[in-house]
């Protein structure tokens, strides 16, 4: 987590740092730490506003070395703040005490102080400082888990920020909300506003952003699994770390870089890590941190199936957890010592700490619920107290025409306040009524595209439709007239009339089949064919149908039916069967004379799959890829300059596709052509 609290502690009263220049240079030329030198000031007899802000300043430096001391600094910084009531101060000491709480793992009362400060801030009315108040309720509640919340407060944060030109705030919340896509699995996302928070920390010369972007970045890394390249970026921020001596993000990183070795499955290394983070943490005193450690400690040794040793360090971890009141820690302690157990066989155990974990954690919402409901309710009510509170600051506003004033500008923050909610409410409505008709004129738009574009198609229908019967009906007609002609002028002698009878008879047959497959094709397009599905004898079909198209004017084509007995499919047998015709008919089309045409059968798992072979012309690559584009269908003559429509092969796809079905074609030209289609099997009852 990047603070904001050193930036703050160090830029919170120019006047205060100027009155404490000479005493600071006394102990400066002594080469005494900072501490000494803060504590040493505190034995003046300071002003209470003075007093309070070097106790602030004093809890930020004990916060990751002695946190019962940031804490008892706090606490009595609050106390002088309240008493000089100036909401500056107050803002500064709560949001002292807030972080206290935050470091401890307490995060349900450091979001009440942090929402303390920020009722102070606005007070204020400093941007700057209305910007960080915003941006440590987020932390809050990015620490408690509500991610939606904590979005929304660096958000506002941000806004301030910007409002204020504060670069550095603004960084560090882009920084924040970085750090909020990443506990939400949005990496990508995270990366981006991580990579842009150091590049501008860079730009204003932020010496400590570096470290805390490459330790973000890296955790990220360590998520999405890219191990490797998260240890490379851990160790840089280590680096970065340890030459700006960064205490507070030192050990945070070295527990990244154990939990990446644990991941990578380096379990000394991982426990290498843990021991030295330990070892800072104890240091600083952080018992928190310490938690943490055991906690992972008891990880590795459940990983390794060291069951009993990480049963001790998860209980230590518990134990000081406890202690400090860190219920987000103790939930995670919970919840391990419950898969712990059961891993050990103890399902009696598992099973009460697994009550406890979720005990635990049913509370923790309703607190949270809770807080976030007073946090409300101070916000709501923060404009009408704003009067009482400008007036409690003036001791010698207590005459009648004070009182008077007071009672008028609380009245008229009533009437605004009324106003504002019956403005929000008719925005609202109004809001609500534009969407309701927005949605209406959206679904009425899409109602008339469809229509348009059904009318569109059915256009296209009849266009293809004339235009098929004027081109492709006209020769059979004209044909036939011809015929009638010149035996009505008996110009046809006996022995020529058989001749074109069969002539006649052939074009006939094509026409037919013709008109078949263009009344099909309109009613499919119309959506007016109808489906019956039924049990269908695939190897009946295809004997009908090679009876039916067995003898080919002009060809000798042997057509040879492989499909087994008993081969029995699932669908519309009046589709199938048009779609078996038109397959084979194509194939008699573009098989030379004394050529072959195999139909076959094979089952797969729950459907049949059908092909129909042929040893003719075979295709081309081009001509497969449009073969089945209804929207400029393809056709060509064939080997005995047989004509075509190109609707059969369409017709075939929608009604194989109609029945649950895929269609498909191999080919290789002067090598055939395979056409395959799938059908679901029917379910065969036992005889």
């Amino acid at each position: 987590m990047r603070s904001l609290e050193s930036y703050f502690y160090i830029n919170a009263g120019r006047y205060f740092y100027l009155l404490l220049c000479f005493a600071l240079v006394t102990f400066q030329s002594q080469a005494q730490p900072r501490i000494d030198s803060l504590q040493a000031i505190l034995q003046n007899n300071l002003p209470d506003s003075t007093r309070t802000k070097v106790l602030v300043a004093l809890s930020e430096e004990y916060k990751y070395q002695d946190v019962n001391k940031s804490r008892a600094l706090s606490e009595e910084a609050i106390s002088l703040a309240e008493n000089v009531n100036l909401p500056s101060l107050k803002c500064l000491a709560y949001k002292s005490m807030g972080a206290v709480y935050r470091v401890s793992g307490d995060y349900s009362s450091a979001l009440r102080l942090d929402n303390m400060a920020l009722e102070s801030s606005l007070l204020a009315n400093d941007s700057s400082m209305i910007a960080r108040a915003y941006n440590n309720v987020a932390h809050d509640y990015h620490d408690l888990g509500e991610y939606d919340e904590s979005y929304y407060y660096f958000t506002q944060g941000y806004k301030f920020a910007k409002a204020a030109k504060d670069s550095f705030t603004m960084a560090v919340t882009i920084h924040n909300v970085g750090r909020v896509f990443k506990e939400l699995g949005q990496y990508n996302r995270a990366l981006d506003h991580l990579q842009i928070s150091q590049k501008m920390s860079r730009q204003i010369h932020d010496a400590e952003g570096e470290p805390y972007s490459l330790d973000e970045i890296g955790d990220v890394l360590l998520r999405q699994g890219s191990y490797d390249s998260a240890l490379s970026t851990l160790y840089k921020s280590l680096k970065e770390s340890r030459k700006l001596n960064l205490t507070g993000l030192l050990p945070k990183s070295m527990s990244s870089i154990a939990k990446t070795y644990m991941q990578k499955g380096d379990f000394d290394a991982a426990l290498k890590y843990y021991d030295t983070t330990y070892t800072l943490y104890s240091k600083n005193k952080d018992n928190y941190g310490i938690a943490e450690v055991e906690l992972g400690r008891g990880v590795v040794y459940q990983k390794q199936e060291r069951y009993d040793e990480a049963l001790e360090y998860v209980t230590k971890s518990l134990n000081l957890a406890q202690k400090l009141n860190a219920r987000i820690l103790e939930i995670q302690c919970f919840s391990q010592l419950s898969s712990l157990w059961e891993m050990k066989g103890d399902y009696r155990k598992s099973l009460q700490y697994f009550k406890r974990f979720k005990q635990l954690e049913d509370t923790l919402f309703s607190q949270d619920m809770q807080a976030k409901l007073l946090r409300d309710q101070i916000r709501f009510e923060t404009e009408s107290k704003d009067s009482q509170i400008a007036a409690l600051s003036q001791q010698q506003s207590t005459t009648e025409d004070a009182l008077k004033r007071q009672e008028f500008v609380r009245n008229v923050l009533v009437v605004i306040v009324v106003l504002s909610a019956i403005l929000l409410v008719s925005v609202y409505r109004s809001g609500q009524r534009r969407r309701e008709i927005n949605m209406l004129l959206l679904r009425h738009q899409q109602e008339t595209e469809k229509r348009s574009e059904e009318l569109e198609r059915l256009n296209q229908v009849k266009d293809k439709f004339f235009s098929i019967i004027s081109h492709d009906l006209r020769s059979p007609i004209n044909a036939l007239s011809g015929l009638l002609d010149l035996l009505d002028k008996g110009a046809v002698g006996p022995d020529e009339l058989p001749k074109h009878i069969r002539e006649l008879k052939t074009r006939f047959n094509h026409t037919r089949a013709l008109l078949n497959n263009l009344l099909d094709w309109t009613l499919l397009q119309m959506d007016k064919l109808n489906l019956q599905k039924g049990k269908i004898d695939l190897k009946k079909l295809v004997d009908e149908n090679i009876q039916l198209l067995g003898e080919t004017p002009g060809k000798e084509i042997k057509l040879i039916n492989e499909v087994e007995p008993n081969s029995i499919g699932l669908a519309d047998s009046n589709t199938i069967n048009l779609v078996i015709r038109n397959l084979i008919t194509n194939a008699i089309k573009f098989t030379n004379d004394k050529g072959e045409v195999r139909i076959a059968a094979i089952p797969r798992e729950n459907e049949w799959v059908v092909s129909v072979k042929d040893n003719g012309v075979g295709m081309p690559t081009e001509v497969l890829r449009i073969l089945f584009d209804k929207t400029s269908p393809y056709t060509t003559r064939g080997t005995a300059n047989e004509k075509g429509t190109g609707l059969g092969l369409i017709l075939c796809k929608e009604f194989v596709e109609k029945n649950g079905g895929r269609i498909w074609v191999e080919s290789a030209e002067d090598y055939g052509s395979t056409f395959y289609f799938t059908l679901p099997k029917a379910e065969v009852s036992a005889a």
